[in-house]
């Protein structure tokens, strides 16, 4: 079987569970992450044939794929802001919405970087801090989740990077661990957002695998983790500090609310999608 020969079977097969265009999609990642070379590569090789051992991979990753598994758990990586991750069902695959937050937040930073404290709440795979970290060398990133499983993969890709970043296991909503924070500058996060009666709508393989707790919050308490992060931030941000926020593209308004009613000026932005989904804001 040669590789192209190996890209139509992956995307035939995969056309009973997805769409034609998402099937041929990831039949690419698969055939580039067995043979480790890119499409473009690939194209210059068209008649190359995959070894025994790299056909011999193709059903157990096939047969995951039937099951509507995520092709970034099945592979174990995620691509985010150009940079390869690790991942798996401890932790969400990064998003590209998630990408434009942390471009927004590099584009507003300014100098001497070597005086610049983050922290990222709520880090699963680490793909915010390491990513910051990766393009502003000079600051000092923090980074914290409740999660010990998904601080370990976080730890993994921090390493693998080369990126120094300061993980601790913590939960934003116990306001006792506060004291033990210093002061920042920036505060980042893309928490839990997704109001429990929205499963319905959601896509099958993300309730069947992507991790619930780092997804929903109540109904009646959509905002917790903006609300409980203002409120940190009224403790923990330096003066000019800013907060930055991954937010719900129906929750806007309210998120906007919530923040002036804490005492914070708010920008809200839009993603290439134009819709509702990151917001900056500082103490007034």
């Amino acid at each position: 079987m040669t590789e192209l020969e190996a890209v139509k079977y992956i995307s035939l097969q995969l056309r009973s569970v997805y769409e034609e265009g998402e099937a041929a999609s990831i039949a690419e990642l698969v055939v580039e992450y067995i043979t480790g070379l890119t499409k473009q590569q690939r194209m210059a090789a068209r008649s190359v044939l995959l070894t025994i051992e790299q056909e011999q991979q193709l059903n157990p990753i096939l047969a995951r794929l039937l099951q509507m598994e995520p092709v970034q758990y099945v592979l174990n990586e995620a691509w985010f802001c150009g940079f390869k991750f690790y991942v798996d069902k401890n932790v969400l695959i990064p998003r590209p919405e998630t990408e434009e937050l942390a471009e927004w937040i590099i584009s507003n930073c300014k100098f001497p970087m070597s005086e610049l404290k983050i922290l990222d709440i709520g880090t699963g795979s680490g793909c915010i801090p390491v990513s910051l970290k990766r393009r502003l060398r000079k600051a000092e990133v923090w980074s914290i989740d409740i999660s010990e499983p998904a601080l370990t993969i976080a730890r993994q890709n921090a390493v693998t990077s080369g990126t120094p970043i300061h993980f601790l296991q913590a939960d934003i909503l116990d306001k006792e661990q506060w004291p033990s924070f210093p002061l920042f500058d920036i505060i980042v996060s893309n928490p839990p957002y997704v109001p429990e009666k929205d499963r319905a709508r959601m896509h099958p393989n993300v309730l069947k695998y992507e991790p619930g707790t780092a997804l929903f919050v109540p109904d009646d308490d959509a905002l917790l983790f903006y609300k409980t992060i203002a409120a940190f931030g009224k403790q923990h941000l330096a003066k000019n500090g800013s907060l930055y926020f991954e937010i719900h593209e129906d929750l806007g308004q309210a998120a906007i609310e919530l923040l002036q009613q804490e005492g914070y000026t708010v920008e809200l932005k839009k993603d290439m999608q134009q819709k509702d989904r990151m917001i900056k804001s500082g103490l007034i």
